[in-house]
Parts: C-alpha cells; structure tokens; sequence
C-alpha cells in the first residue's frame, strides 16, 4: 500500500503554515480554497491524525502536523535538489566532481575557485582529496578523482590529458637556530650527516613510492604532508630540502634559514595538471579553464 503522504500533500501543508490560513494557501497555489481544505482532510483520514487545531481562528498546526510540515520541508527540498541534479546531468554538468590537489600546492587558490564555481552552481557537489608524489597520479588512474593539481614527477599520458603548471624551486632550508647556520657555507655532506633528513612519505597505494627531502644514507624522520614537514624543519627536527613558494614568508621572517651546500644540484619540479580524456563534464572543463588561468597563484 502506497503512503498517503504525497508531495502535493506536503507543499499544501508547507503552504498553510507559512500563510497562516487556508485562504492565503490556495491563493498562492494558485488553488481554489475547497481543494486545499480537501487535501488536508483526505490527509487526515487516510493517516487517521489531527494536523491542525480548528477550534483557532488562524490555522494551527498540531504537535503531529508540525512535525509532518518539518519533515515534510525536508522532502521537498531534496525533491527539489534531485529534480535539479537530474537536469543538470542531462545538460552535461556533474553531480559532484572530486579534485584532488598534491600536497606540494598552495590550497587557498583553489578554494577561491571552488568558491566562485558554487555561485554559479550551488547544487553541484566539490570533494577535494590530498595526495602526496605518486598518490596524486595513483588517485586519477585508480579512478578515485576527476582532476588532479599539483603531481610531480613522471606523466602518465594515454589515458590522460595533460597541463602544465609551471615548476618550482627548492632550497635546502633549516631552522633559524640549527647548528649548521653557524657553520660556513657551502655545507659539506659530512656535517649534513649529523642531522636527520624530514622526508615526506609517498601516499600511493599501488605505484613506487617516492619521497621529497631524500637525503641518502642519513637518519629519517618521516611525515605526511609538506605542510607537516615545514613544520618539522622550523622546529629544528632535521634538515632537507623545502619549495620556496611554501615557506617564503617564513625565509622572509628569518625563521627558517636558506643554506648552500658544497655538493648543491639545482632542484626544479615541474606541476601537472591531468584529467581523463574521456570525461567531458562541464564542471571539470570549469575548473580545467580557471587552474589554467591562476597557474602561477599556485606557486
């Protein structure tokens, strides 16, 4: 047996209760009063309760029937939410779209982003990740996100369209108080062995792992995130390489200090932005326009 509790019955009760009167109610559904007052009673009956108190002159809702309006609100709204989900699928554009962003990146530009895009669409849902080196890429193949920002290292093309963003710099950077800030520079390789290196540990489930911050053959501590590994370093923990677009405000404060060493490589990363070939959505060419154009905010 079908519920007597239908969605006309529910926007009719909605309609009562936010005018006050059964009259108000029909004329704003455009109704005659006898059809509004026909939909309530059948309603009634059917659930065998008492939704409004008629010994009042207004129309008030009783305890049961304020509970059926608020629940009732809850319905129609997600009704609403589905109707409109349903015709934007139809018209190309995304449910939800899931960005996933490498840890390397700054996340307050595409949130600003993420902002914008929820003006335009607002029932379209953002689920953004964070992955770090090859759980960037390992998210996209393994189909758990839709846009990647921000990998590194090799670029797994075929399947993929890719962008590039640009590259980054890294300095080999240490708390202000460390002892190697004492020490001349350049560095030698024998008084960076003293220290333990902070590396970041690779978040990929089924690719190599990788790690930012290797230093060979010294001790390790190993972190999660970038942001997690800044921390480490201006802490005195250990000592490694850092990008400069992540800690310049703290380079700037002399909180962390930019040391040469005697056996320095140059250390340049170049960024991918990817996504699959096959998806055309709209929000992912959105957002696909916009990373583009703010590239270099990323950095």
């Amino acid at each position: 047996m079908g519920s007597p509790i239908t969605l006309d019955a529910l926007r009719v009760l909605d309609a009562i209760e936010r005018k006050q009167s059964f009259a108000a109610a029909a004329e704003a559904l455009f109704r005659v009063p006898s059809a509004v007052s026909y939909t309530v009673n059948k309603l009634e009956e059917d659930l065998g309760v008492t939704l409004f108190d008629r010994s009042k002159r207004k129309a008030q809702l009783t305890p049961i029937g304020k509970m059926l309006v608020e629940q009732g609100r809850l319905i129609l709204k997600a009704t609403d939410e589905l109707t409109h989900m349903a015709q934007q699928s139809a018209s190309g554009w995304e449910s939800e779209l899931r960005i996933c962003i490498d840890s390397i990146l700054l996340f307050e530009p595409v949130y600003t982003l993420i902002a914008q895009f929820q003006k335009l669409h607002p029932w379209i849902n953002i689920r953004v990740s964070e992955e770090v080196l090859g759980g960037t890429w390992d998210s996209l193949i393994a189909d758990s996100s839709d846009l990647i920002v921000g990998a590194t290292g090799e670029s797994y093309k075929g399947d993929f369209s890719i962008h590039d963003l640009g590259e980054i710099d890294f300095v080999f950077a240490v708390a202000k108080d460390h002892p190697l800030v004492e020490e001349g520079q350049p560095i030698s390789n024998k008084s960076i062995a003293k220290y333990a290196s902070i590396v970041v540990s690779d978040s990929s489930r089924s690719m190599p792992n990788r790690s930012i911050g290797l230093l060979d053959g010294r001790s390790r501590i190993t972190v999660p995130t970038i942001e997690k590994k800044i921390e480490a370093h201006a802490l005195g923990l250990g000592v490694g390489f850092l990008p400069v677009h992540r800690i310049r405000e703290r380079l700037e404060s002399g909180e962390l200090k930019s040391l040469q060493l005697a056996s320095y490589e140059s250390r340049r990363s170049k960024l991918i932005m990817a996504w699959r070939k096959d998806n055309q959505g709209k929000a992912l060419a959105w957002f696909v326009d916009k990373i583009q154009e703010i590239s270099s905010q990323l950095v």
